[in-house]
């Protein structure tokens, strides 16, 4: 019996762990701290930072809200992920209806909470970002080319809140911040791709599901173009140390990435494709800390 219970209490959590998307979380809080340290705040002080209480409050401010962005999207997105992931769609039904608003309301209050702890402007800027969040999963998912471009404005805005904490809007830090725009939209539209069966019978209006996969890959194959030119545009212009090896390899990696976006035409690849970019981010969070040697 007591096995039972505890097998049930291991499920809900590993349910919960996956209706947030815990691994992405951990991934922004780790993302959040090494370029806090090694970008944002300028001085490259790794105690200086940790000890920060300011920092830990706004990185646990985007952890809560982004848990809370995961859980309302699931509720708009359940019917087609059932089609495109089913495994992870029946495990997160461990959890019901009640439970996840309930956890929802909860991570916004905690989110709001978190903010006015570090000052009014960050209150409000959390604020707005919740809502924007909300207003995305309810509505603007369903514009054509809006929803992607928002869909990235809301994953690197967290890094943005830590940008405007230490006053640092310097050329160098936009011009990483493009090129992780862009990557990331690739990323998103490579997974449109890897979901166009569920998005196709569901009548979500995506750019594959619209104008095919032909003319998607047209799309990609130009943004792909353009972080090419963004990486030399870092290698050559700024000091960024030995993080430049990050951006000299990268460019190989979109080469081999097109060639491979071209070849092939079903979700296999394409799940390959969509994991090579989720590598492709992770290095060059931790290529970060290479920008200070």
């Amino acid at each position: 019996m007591v096995s039972k219970t505890s097998n049930k209490f291991l499920i809900k959590i590993l349910s919960l762990f996956s209706l947030v998307r815990g691994y992405n979380i951990i991934f922004i809080i780790i993302a959040q701290i090494v370029s806090s340290i090694f970008i944002f705040s300028g001085y490259h002080n790794i105690y200086k930072v940790i000890f920060d209480l300011n920092i830990w409050l706004i990185i646990l401010s985007s952890s809560t809200s982004i848990s809370a962005g995961y859980i309302i999207n699931n509720f708009y997105d359940s019917s087609k992920d059932l089609i495109n992931r089913p495994l992870k769609t029946f495990l997160e039904h461990e959890i019901s209806g009640s439970t996840k608003l309930s956890a929802y309301i909860i991570l916004n209050f905690l989110t709001l909470f978190f903010s006015l702890l570090v000052s009014l402007k960050a209150f409000i800027f959390f604020g707005i970002y919740s809502l924007g969040i909300f207003l995305y999963s309810i509505k603007i998912s369903k514009y054509l080319f809006l929803r992607n471009f928002l869909s990235v404005m809301l994953v690197i805005t967290p890094f943005f809140a830590i940008t405007v904490y230490y006053k640092n809007f310097s050329l160098e830090i936009f011009t990483h911040a493009i090129f992780l725009f862009f990557v990331i939209l690739v990323k998103e539209l490579i997974k449109d791709l890897e979901n166009i069966k569920g998005d196709f019978t569901m009548n979500y209006k995506t750019i594959p599901v619209v104008y095919g996969e032909k003319w998607t890959k047209i799309y990609i194959s130009l943004y792909v173009f353009f972080i090419m030119g963004i990486s030399v545009n870092l290698i050559f212009n700024y000091e960024i140390f030995m993080m430049k090896y990050f951006y000299v390899i990268s460019i190989p990696f979109f080469i081999a990435f097109s060639y491979l976006l071209w070849k092939h035409n079903n979700k296999k690849y394409y799940e390959t494709l969509h994991n090579s970019i989720k590598t492709l981010i992770t290095l060059g969070i931790f290529s970060i800390i290479l920008r200070g040697l």
